[in-house]
């Protein structure tokens, strides 16, 4: 894609951006806030339905979700967006909803945080949750069981506060167990780490390991990145809410529509696809068998949740939208945020307000609503809903069971799990993994392993070599990946990524390349550039200049 074209799109995107702009500007008539009409105006695909799991006065305005392995729902909320009057006092919330009864009704709300200014980010994990607020990476805990937080703790500061809806946000694990989330294009962040500065001008996306506050930057340059997602293999995708371009591949280290700087950059997969906001690459044995790790995503400014079905094309995808998830003509219908729950269905935060732009309509403009919000729950008739449990309470034996099933919570929550219980659990992953038959689900399930070992900071040298020799391509590039991430713990890593890098499909050649940019040594670009005696389509050739651009100084 040239960078013309790249302009008309954008300028395309822009110039329809200022129409919604004017309409709402232009805006009288504002709906009821009765949460059933809104509902009413939903047309779903055949076969689906749509019920409201959780609604104002329980929950205000929700900004980001995320399950924990309890199956309850936490949400970062916010009445006072787009920004605190003066002398107000700022008593935004962090919350959870349960549904106890499993009848797809939340029952149960606790406020476990609050007196935060602008939350935008919220991730359960090492015994309570983490949020992200302003310039600040936060940590609650509650050490006293009554469901409140009682212990704060920053992680880290110095995160860029310039735009509201930019500051840092959607936090999600990625399949490694580390914490990754995102920053927009009008801020500035200058964090101070035991391992040194780490700087992120404009857009982009951080990764953080939070036992030992490693933090790195694992790709720049979207303009609003507002959703990641990781497929079964660790492939990475992300959404733009400003952006025109719909799923973006998002390749380690690469440069994206507006990075600072950049000479070239990656293109997204969907090129004049409005903006979208959120990211869930579902896998559920309730959902239809075509439905399986489709990418669902909102268009907050359309009224609608969208789903997208990406194929493999050489290194890279194709993405093709299909019929969205919901669609509305309620103005004030705004999802921002969808995730896969335990019991299998499409959980889908609506921001619920007519009016959503942060500057071009007056702050105090007394159309703005400040208190109303829905979480809505969208199932498929033709298959019954999962039974939810507290994968926290499981033996180890089980969760690595769950590690092994084909449903996308389970499987996440339960790594989540094993996490946090420390690093005695890994001979059981040993044993569970010898007991495993059959090639293909050994495979997968030997990277699974080998993604339970990195989130310890560590590598077992033979799952890794399986890995590697897998006769799946996917297991192989995961392997790959994974060897730059984890470049100073394994033995001889060059001699591992010469043999990648004459791979024969071109996924595991392209992570080769990037991965060689971590050694930081002149040998990696000779290496690098074998990749030259294989075809070389757009994302290699890519990689390969980024790649030796990251080695110049060496």
């Amino acid at each position: 894609m040239t960078q013309r074209f790249a302009f008309l799109i954008v300028l395309f995107c822009h110039l329809t951006f200022i129409n919604l702009l004017f309409a709402q500007r232009d805006l009288k008539v504002i709906p009821p806030a009765d949460p059933e009409l809104e509902r009413k105006t939903f047309i779903l695909p055949e076969g689906f339905e749509v019920n409201l799991f959780a609604a104002d006065p329980q929950i205000a305005k929700p900004i980001q979700m995320n399950f924990d392995p309890q199956g309850r729902l936490w949400i970062a909320s916010s009445e006072t967006y787009p920004q605190v009057e003066p002398g107000e006092k700022a008593n935004d919330k962090i919350l959870y909803l349960h549904d106890t009864d499993g009848d797809g009704v939340s029952d149960k709300t606790q406020i476990f945080a609050d007196g935060l200014l602008i939350p935008t980010a919220v991730a359960p994990g090492n015994g309570g949750v983490y949020v992200g607020a302003s310039t600040e990476l936060l940590h609650f805990k509650d050490t006293d069981g009554d469901g409140k937080a009682d212990q704060k703790k920053i992680i880290f500061s110095g995160f860029g506060t310039e735009d509201t809806h930019h500051i840092i946000h959607t936090l999600r694990y990625g399949p490694d167990s580390h914490l990754y989330f995102n920053q927009s294009i009008y801020i500035h962040s200058h964090i101070e780490t035991p391992w040194g500065i780490r700087r992120l001008n404009a857009g982009g996306m951080w990764r953080f390991r939070p036992e030992t506050l490693e933090l790195s930057v694992f790709a720049r340059g979207l303009v609003n990145q507002w959703g990641t997602d990781f497929n079964d293999y660790g492939q990475t995708f992300g959404t733009d809410g400003a952006g025109g371009e719909g799923i973006n591949y998002m390749v380690p280290g690469a440069y994206y529509l507006t990075a600072y700087g950049a000479q070239r950059i990656l293109h997204g997969l969907n090129p004049g696809s409005p903006k979208h906001c959120g990211l869930e690459i579902v896998e559920s044995q309730h959902l239809p068998d075509d439905w399986q790790g489709s990418l669902i995503t909102n268009d907050f400014r359309g009224h609608r949740v969208c789903r997208f079905v990406i194929s493999e094309d050489e290194s890279g995808y194709r993405s093709q939208e299909q019929q969205e998830v919901i669609k509305s003509d309620h103005v004030a219908f705004r999802p921002i945020d969808v995730k896969q729950g335990p019991d299998g269905a499409i959980y889908i935060a609506d921001w619920y307000n007519p009016i959503i732009q942060h500057g071009e309509v007056d702050f105090r403009d007394d159309r703005r609503d400040h208190t109303h919000g829905r979480i809505w729950r969208v199932t498929y008739t033709g298959k019954p809903t999962l039974k939810s449990q507290d994968i926290s309470k499981l033996s180890t034996e089980k969760l690595l069971q769950l590690v092994g099933s084909d449903d996308k919570y389970s499987r996440t929550q339960a790594k989540v799990v094993l996490k946090e219980r420390g690093a005695d659990v890994l001979p059981a992953v040993e044993k569970w993994l010898s007991n495993q038959t059959g090639e293909d689900s050994y495979e997968k399930n030997a990277l699974e392993a080998l993604w339970i070992y990195q989130s310890f900071g560590k590598t077992e040298p033979a799952i890794l070599s399986n890995c590697l020799s897998s006769s799946d391509h996917r297991v192989r590039a995961a392997a790959t990946r994974l060897i730059g991430q984890l470049i100073n713990e394994i033995d001889e890593p060059i001699e591992l990524l010469k043999q990648r890098i004459v791979d024969n499909h071109p996924q595991v050649r392209l992570e080769a390349v990037r991965a060689l940019a971590e050694l930081k040594i002149p040998e990696a670009v000779v290496v690098a550039l074998q990749a030259l005696d294989f075809e070389v389509d757009g994302n290699i050739d890519y990689a390969l200049w980024l790649t030796c651009r990251d080695l110049e100084p060496y």
